[in-house]
């Protein structure tokens, strides 16, 4: 049998890595309910761009949603409104989302925030944005007097 040395600072750094996971990370479970207003989104990227894809089915026009990216944050908010779809007087059940939606992420690098492109086909919103070049690296000049 093997023995394992007890190390109680690795429960410690353990828990951390855990806090930092979900504090990063949001709570996806408690307020990423489409009933609420809060959509899903998939974040990726490639060697050159990140790529957010969100589901917003029922959106009608390009005034129907907004997207700014201000300090390597992504916020994507707009309204859709289904009231003309169905008489009240007819209505059994309602759950698909209508009214204000919002979602805010952190993006995970830096990005070209003036070379956005988003398109909208078949309920999904799909945001690309440029990965910030690493060639903009400045060298510093030392004064020496």
């Amino acid at each position: 049998m093997a023995l394992i040395p007890y190390e109680p600072l690795r429960q410690l750094d353990h828990f951390r890595r855990e806090m930092n996971r979900v504090f990063s990370e949001g709570f996806p479970n408690l307020f990423e309910n489409e009933s609420i207003g809060v959509p899903r989104v998939d974040v990726h990227e490639n060697e050159h761009e990140v790529v957010v894809t969100c589901d917003l089915p029922g959106l009608q026009s390009k005034e129907d949603v907004d997207i700014d990216i201000e300090s390597n944050r992504l916020t994507i908010r707009g309204t859709i409104n289904r009231n003309n779809e169905v008489k009240e007087e007819h209505v059994h059940r309602i759950e698909r989302f209508s009214g204000s939606f919002h979602r805010t992420i952190t993006l995970p690098t830096s990005v070209q925030e003036e070379q956005v492109k988003a398109t909208y086909k078949n309920g999904i919103l799909e945001i690309t944005i440029p990965k910030q070049t690493s060639s903009q690296k400045k060298k510093v000049d030392v004064e020496f007097h």
